[in-house]
């Protein structure tokens, strides 16, 4: 009995620090983005922000993030509308403009990138990671390709898709669950597959 009672007491310590820890986190991340007041950022999400300037990563109202958002000290911005939803696992990672609509659903463990993150040549490579191990993120993009991403209104990414740079996707697209994105995708179509391919066109 006494036991069980300890147990009890224990838990509920435990729950509460926790719960603070949680509160501690989301005040991190909120302080690197600019977020309306009716959004919510999860114990689960990450925002980083290595320009040090939260202008640069804009979530409108009602939006839900538990994923994790980042832009790099070389440039990137992220631009979320209102009433979307990040789920668990998923990042977006900016080096140059990703824009994502209104009423935008993004499912768990999606990544969405703008940029290669690493440059082409073997050499160039290989000496862009030994600078970024010694010096951190570096100010400038050398021979890294960006391109921006959009994704419009009303679209649906399911879970485990890849959107690469320069891509498009239409409003009230969805993207099939396990998807690589290379190319556009039209408004009010279903693409799934590696690369996606469209599979048929949705109502308006």
């Amino acid at each position: 009995m006494f036991e069980s009672f300890i147990g009890k007491i224990l838990l509920r310590i435990y729950l509460a620090l926790e719960a603070g820890i949680d509160r501690l986190k989301i005040a991190r991340w909120l302080t690197n983005a600019s977020i309306q007041s009716s959004s919510r950022i999860y114990a689960q999400a990450r925002i980083y922000n290595y320009q040090n300037n939260p202008s640069r990563i804009r979530i409108g109202n009602g939006t839900h993030v538990r994923g994790e958002l980042l832009i790099f000290a070389n440039g990137g911005e992220i631009v979320i509308g209102d009433h979307c939803y990040v789920g668990e696992g998923s990042r977006i990672w900016s080096a140059e403009r990703i824009t994502i609509g209104n009423n935008v659903l993004i499912a768990h463990n999606v990544n969405i990138v703008d940029t290669n993150a690493h440059e082409m040549n073997h050499l160039e490579r290989a000496a862009g990671f030994q600078r970024l191990m010694k010096e951190g993120h570096p100010r400038t993009k050398n021979n890294v390709l960006t391109a921006p991403v959009l994704i419009g209104d009303y679209a649906w990414i399911s879970f485990n898709v890849c959107i690469l740079k320069g891509v498009r996707i239409g409003e009230g697209a969805i993207v099939a669950g396990g998807s690589v994105i290379t190319d556009d995708v039209p408004e009010f179509t279903l693409v799934a597959g590696n690369p996606a391919k469209i599979i048929s066109k949705l109502d308006e």
